[in-house]
C-alpha cells in the first residue's frame, strides 16, 4: 500500500498549498509577479486583487484585465487566483461573471473577502459555481478571508465547506473592526503575536482549518521591504500558531516566507530515516534513538516530506524515493 493509504486509512489527506500567496493589484505589479513566478517556478501562488489592493472606479475594466492575464500565455503554471470584491459589494456579481466566467479553467482559486457567515460563503459559492460550471470548471477552489466578527465566529463551519480549501487571516480589517479597542500596534510585530484578542482570533481560525484538513494562511507583514521582519513573522506564524501559508505584498517578501515554511534539511533527513524504518517494519511501531514512533508520528514525518517536495527543496535520494512512490492501483 502507498504510505498515504496506510497513514490516513481512506481519509482525505490534509490539503497542501504553496507556502506563499503573493498579492498584486495593479497591472504593472500583476505582470511583474507573473514574470517572477516564471523565473522561480510554481513555488508560490499569485492572487490578483480586485478589492483593497486595486484602484477604485475602474472595477469592470479591472475584472476584464484579470481574466485576460489569467488566460494569457504568461500564466505558465495555472497557480494564479483572484480576490473578488466582498459578496455584499455591488461589484461582486460582475467580478464573478467576468473573472470566473471568463477564466475558470485557468484559475487556481477564488478569494472571498469580508464574509460575515458560512451561509454567505455558501451563497457566494453557488454563484461562483453557476459561472464556473458553465465555463467547464465544476470544482473551482475557494479561499475565504477571516477578518470580521461573524467569519471568526463561524470559522469551523466555513472551513467545513467542501469547496473551501484555505482560510486567510485579515489582520488589518479585523483590528479595525474593533474601532480602537485594539491598538494599531496589534497590526504588526510584536503586537500581532501578543495581543490577546488577535492571538485568540488567529488560534481559533487555525484550529478550524486543521480540524477540517484545510490550509491556514497568515496575514501580511506591512513592513514591505524589511526582510528580517518578514522572516521573523513567517517563522512565528508557523512555529507558534500553526499556519502553513502566508501572504506576500512585495516581491522581496516571497523568498523569506518560503524559507521560513520550508522544512530544514535536518528535519527532512530525520523524517526520511524514520519513514524508511517504518516501511521496513510494515508500518508497525519502531524505536529510534530511544524514542517510540508509530503511525501517529509517521503522519507528521510524512507531512514534512510532502511540504519539502512542494517547496521545491532538493530532496536526498532516499527521501525522494519515499515521496515519489507510485500510488497503488
Amino acid at each position: 500500500m502507498h504510505p498515504s493509504e496506510v497513514l490516513f486509512q481512506g481519509k482525505c489527506q490534509p490539503l497542501l498549498l504553496p507556502a506563499c500567496d503573493h498579492y498584486a493589484g495593479s497591472e504593472k505589479l500583476m505582470r511583474k509577479s507573473m514574470a517572477l513566478q516564471q523565473e522561480l517556478g510554481p513555488l508560490f501562488d499569485i492572487t490578483f486583487d480586485c478589492e483593497d489592493g486595486a484602484t477604485a472606479g475602474s472595477e469592470l475594466e479591472h475584472a476584464i484585465l484579470v481574466a485576460q492575464l489569467v488566460n494569457s500565455d504568461d500564466n505558465h503554471f495555472n497557480r494564479i487566483g483572484a480576490r473578488l470584491h466582498e459578496p455584499a459589494s455591488p461589484h461582486f456579481a460582475k467580478d464573478v461573471e467576468f473573472i470566473v466566467g471568463g477564466a475558470a479553467k485557468r484559475l487556481a482559486y477564488i478569494v472571498l473577502p469580508k464574509v460575515e457567515s458560512a451561509m454567505q460563503v455558501t451563497r457566494a459559492i453557488d454563484l461562483i459555481n453557476q459561472h464556473a460550471q458553465a465555463a467547464g470548471r465544476p470544482d473551482l477552489p475557494v479561499h475565504v478571508l477571516v477578518e470580521t466578527h461573524g467569519a471568526l465566529r463561524e470559522a469551523y463551519d466555513i472551513a467545513a465547506l467542501p469547496q473551501v480549501e484555505c482560510l486567510s487571516f485579515g489582520i488589518m480589517d479585523f483590528v479595525s473592526s474593533h474601532y480602537g479597542a485594539i491598538p494599531a500596534s496589534a497590526m504588526r510585530t510584536p503586537g500581532q503575536f501578543t495581543h490577546p484578542l488577535v492571538v485568540r482570533a488567529k488560534l481559533e481560525m487555525v484550529a478550524a482549518c486543521h480540524a477540517h484538513g484545510k490550509v491556514a494562511s497568515h496575514n501580511v507583514t506591512t513592513d514591505i521591504k524589511d526582510s528580517p521582519t518578514v522572516a521573523n513573522d513567517a517563522q512565528r506564524a508557523g512555529a507558534e500558531f500553526g499556519f502553513t501559508r502566508m501572504w506576500s505584498i512585495h516581491p522581496d517578501q516571497i523568498k523569506p516566507i518560503l524559507k521560513a515554511f520550508t522544512p530544514r534539511l535536518s528535519e527532512v533527513n530525520e523524517a526520511t530515516n524514520i519513514l524508511t524504518e517504518a516501511m521496513a517494519a510494515d508500518w508497525g511501531p519502531i524505536a529510534q534513538h530511544g524514542r517510540l514512533h508509530d503511525r501517529a508520528s509517521y503522519r507528521y514525518y510524512w507531512s514534512v516530506l510532502q511540504r519539502a517536495k512542494l517547496a521545491g527543496l532538493a530532496l536526498p535520494d532516499a527521501a525522494a524515493a519515499i515521496v515519489n512512490l507510485p500510488d497503488s492501483e
